[in-house]
This record gives structure tokens, sequence and C-alpha cells, in this order.
């Protein structure tokens, strides 16, 4: 069978793969330090306002619906049952290279200050295609506190096929599919494709899920990430990833068995949160559109962290978190109250174009502190970095032109890996597409 990616593998050889020499890159140091009154012209969002009313916490409200058992089990069963985690990563073909094998424009849309200490591009191409475009990132740092599932480090880049091409096929438009690399070795990156599905008619059947993308959190087993349009959230069960028997362009059962549109793997929804208010608004105070997840482990209990999707012309975003479930029996769902979630912190910021959101308490410290990446107005500049809490927000400048742009170019949501203390995230434009880290102390240190 021909999937798509092993013709990249044929194309490109044996892959540049440089060793990183496992240290971290030098920190900029005539990086300069700043606090919300240093700034000048900075257009700081100062503190963020806590939503402290019921009436203005509800429209965060999800209500549950899960997949129905029996449609899974068939599903499940009628695919020839769960590969696994491994399985994908066994099949993995195609090679990232690291950033001494990234191109002079890929590497240039790295953070300025503090600088990446590892880095990644992806295969030509994926590089390349602006059919398809990476929006968020998660980990087997997310998944698991020891950092790995099983006996791999992986990292979770979630694409979405963005095509607007008047002669694109409509039946690509939206797709969603994710990459599942396997960085065990972090000399040797390699990933392979899964698709996104949704079951249908009980089981007998899958269509795929369509979704940006923006946000996407893999905890314990089960994988959230953002629906259709930012509305609401979608489960999938990392216990059922399904291999697809037949290569052709469809998606859903065919003759001789089921395909993927020409992808391996698919991953079938198995639960959906949904806004009690119903369909999201882009108009502000209404129900949010959800666009940057990430994973705090330092909260008690672990939870689900999420910000507003950026509406062009909002002087405010809103940032906000859910608990997990501690209950045996919901591993990796949201706490509910006979389905209902409500979210346990909410915020107000006057960052515009949030595009990554992570919260996390330092050992210690009274309060979470909140970390955005900012898209800037010009989407050929380098994106910003605010520390925020209550008191107010801090960002780094950058020495060369005392701007803020300073974090990298056009990047999708955050990832906090709390084993290694990194923060992942990737940069999304045709060309210029790097995954890379840097360390929250690096972060935080060139803030202070």
């Amino acid at each position: 069978m021909k999937y798509r990616g092993r013709h990249r593998r044929r194309r490109r050889g044996q892959a540049l793969r440089a060793t990183l020499a496992g240290t971290a890159l030098a920190l900029t140091a005539a990086a300069t330090l700043i606090s919300t009154s240093q700034a000048t012209g900075s257009g700081s969002p100062g503190g963020l306002t806590a939503l402290g009313t019921a009436s203005r916490t509800a429209p965060l409200r999800l209500h549950e619906k899960p997949v129905d058992l029996d449609t899974l089990d068939r599903l499940t069963k009628d695919m020839g049952g769960n590969v696994g985690v491994d399985g994908v990563l066994t099949s993995a073909d195609q090679a990232m290279r690291d950033e001494a094998g990234c191109s002079t424009a890929e590497r240039a849309a790295l953070p300025v200050e503090p600088t990446a200490t590892r880095a990644y591009c992806w295969d030509e191409g994926d590089e390349g295609t602006r059919q398809w475009q990476p929006r968020s990132v998660t980990t087997s740092g997310d998944a698991d506190d020891d950092g790995r599932w099983g006996e791999h480090r992986v990292i979770l880049a979630g694409w979405t096929h963005r095509d607007r091409q008047a002669a694109a096929p409509t039946r690509e438009r939206g797709l969603a599919r994710v990459a599942f690399v396997d960085a065990t070795d972090p000399r040797a990156l390699r990933y392979s494709w899964v698709l996104l599905v949704a079951p249908r008619d009980g089981g007998r059947d899958f269509e795929p899920v369509r979704s940006a993308l923006d946000g996407m959190v893999w905890y314990q087993d089960k994988l959230i990430v953002t629906g259709a349009h930012g509305s609401g959230l979608l489960v999938f069960d990392m216990r059922r990833i399904l291999r697809a028997g037949v290569d052709s362009g469809a998606v859903g059962r065919v003759s001789g068995g089921y395909s993927a549109g020409g992808y391996r793997y698919v991953l079938p929804a198995v639960d959906a949160y949904e806004p009690a208010g119903g369909a999201c608004t882009r108009r502000g105070g209404g129900t949010p559109c959800f666009g940057s997840l990430s994973l705090d482990r330092s909260s008690a209990p672990d939870s689900l962290v999420a910000a507003e999707r950026p509406t062009a012309g909002s002087e405010r975003t809103r940032v906000w978190r859910y608990a997990y479930s501690t209950a045996a029996y919901r591993t990796g769902l949201l706490a509910d109250s006979r389905g209902r979630v409500d979210a346990v912190e909410a915020y107000e910021t006057r960052a515009a174009g949030v595009s990554g959101v992570l919260a996390h308490t330092p050992r210690g410290a009274r309060g979470a502190q909140w970390y955005l990446g900012q898209a800037p107005e010009a989407p050929t500049r380098h994106g910003s970095i605010w520390r925020q809490t209550e008191d107010g927000a801090e960002a780094a400048t950058c020495t060369a032109d005392r701007s803020h742009a300073c974090w990298g170019l056009r990047t999708g949501s955050l990832s906090y890996w709390q084993e290694t203390g990194e923060v992942w995230t990737l940069t999304r434009a045709a060309g210029r597409r790097a995954l890379y880290a840097v360390p929250l102390s690096a972060v935080d240190g060139s803030l202070e």
C-alpha cells in the first residue's frame, strides 16, 4: 500500500540529522529586562481581570456528550482493534531535521530572545505545503508526569487543511490530522500521520473531523482538541487508534474495508464538550470560540487551560481553566456534575491576537502566572510572549530594536513539558515552519 508520506522518505534519502550536542544554546547575553512600568510604547496588556460573577463565567460552561460505547466497540472491532501509539511510531517514516539542517528561512522563524534550546523542521513535503498548516502541540510530558508514553517520548502536532483556492477539493477543507513524532532520540525525530474522524451509523462507518486545531492537549489516555470553528471540544481515546486497510482518497467505509484519505491510521472521537449556551460567537462576552489549549500540572487537580480564539478588533480576550476529573473511571476527562463542566478560574486580558496560553504556579507562589503568546499585527514580524498576573504584565524586549517582537514567527499553541522544564510551540508559515522548545526558566529570566 502506498500511503502518504512514504514517497517523501524516498525522495529525501537520508535526512539531515546533525547532533544537537545535548546542551542548551546560549541565551542572548544582552537581553533587556523590562517591567510594565519600564516599557515605552509597549502596548502592555496590563494585569488580568478576574471574571468573578456567575453571570460572567456562565458562557464558559460546557455539557458533555459522550459517544455510545457500543458504537465505539463496533468500529474498533471491525477495524481490527487498537494499534496503539507504539504501532504508529513504529511505522514513522518521515524524518525531521534538527536546527543545523533547517533552512535559513526556517531558522529565522525561531525566537530571538530567549533563544530555542531545541529546534526541528519538517520533511520538505510538509514544510512547503500551503494546503496544510500546523496549529497546535502537546507532548507525552502532558500525558504522563514522567514524560514518556511507554518507552517513548512523543510530540503531537495538530495540522488543519487550509486550502481556500476555488479548485481545492471541498471534501478536504478543514480536515484535521496529527503528526505523531517519536522524540525518544533527540538526534533523530521521525513522525507519522493520524487522521481525526468521528464514528457514524452506529460504528459501521466514520467521517472526517473538521477543525482548525487551534488547541490540543494529551492528558492520560485522552486527547482533547478544539471543535469545528472553535465551538466546544472533541475528545479522542489513545487506546482506540485504528488502522485503515484500504488506500484511497475516500474517508470512511469503502469496498473492502475502511479508507482514511491515503493515511494509515485514524483516531475516532469518543466524547464531546458542547457550549451550554449554544454555538460560539466571535462577539465579546458571549459563548467563546476556543483557541489555544494547554495543561497545567501545577494546579490541584490538574487542569485544562483555554484561551478565546482571537477576534478582529476585540480589545479583550478571556482565559480560563477547567479541572480534570480525579475519578479512576474518568481518566483524561474533565470534572463534571451530571454532564456539566464549569470553569474553575477565569480572567480577561487586554492582550489581543492570543495564539498560545499557559498557566503555571511556581513552587511557593500564591497563584498562577499566565503566559500568553501574542501575534503581531504585521504577519512578517515575530510575536511576543507575555507573563501576566492580576498585578501586571511583563515581556522581554529585543536588544536590536527595543520592540517586544522576540518570540517565534506566527506561533501556535504552547505546551509545558514539566519533566524537562521546556515550553514547546511551533511556527506556521509555509517555508518557515519549525518545532521548538525554550526552557520556562529562560522565559522567566528574560522577563525579570
